[in-house]
């Protein structure tokens, strides 16, 4: 499957989303800042990329946080995963948040988030007047881990 990638102006000098391993299911993706960027705890950055794509039909691209940025430094996304619809064609860009207890500094060119092209399906809308039962009915957040003997 593929991806069409267009480097725009502000991302000149800077890798295109890739892969860093073999087995890596994300694709990094740079910051296409001028300088550096300082998020202070708390405050939440819209960060460029540098580029546009063409998501063919029938997929989207997630964008989500890098694993080592939230663990070590509270930087994640602030709507995780992110969607991009195979028909939009303008610059990609990260909305970044800083959950740690200090200022991160971001500078050009750092990896910011990952990317997993995914397949979509459609689903029909179907209006019912009501719906088929099951085991646990309409247990909501936490009703697996309540019954008896558990905390």
């Amino acid at each position: 499957m593929k991806v069409e990638f267009c480097r725009l102006k502000n991302g000149e000098g800077l890798s295109l989303p890739q892969y860093q391993t073999a087995g890596a299911a994300g694709m990094d993706i740079c910051a296409a800042v001028e300088g550096s960027v300082v998020l202070q705890p708390g405050e939440i950055a819209l960060i460029s990329t540098g580029f546009a794509m063409a998501i063919p039909g029938g997929f989207e691209v997630q964008i989500r946080p890098r694993s080592g940025l939230a663990v070590k430094h509270g930087i994640t996304l602030i709507n995780s995963p992110g969607t991009i619809d195979s028909d939009y064609r303008g610059e990609v860009k990260v909305p970044l948040i800083n959950h740690g207890r200090t200022p991160f500094t971001l500078r050009r060119g750092d990896r910011i988030a990952q990317m997993v092209v995914a397949s979509v399906v459609r689903a029909v809308v179907v209006e019912v007047s009501e719906l088929d039962s099951t085991d646990r009915g309409t247990g909501g957040f936490g009703h697996t881990g309540m019954g008896a003997g558990k905390e």
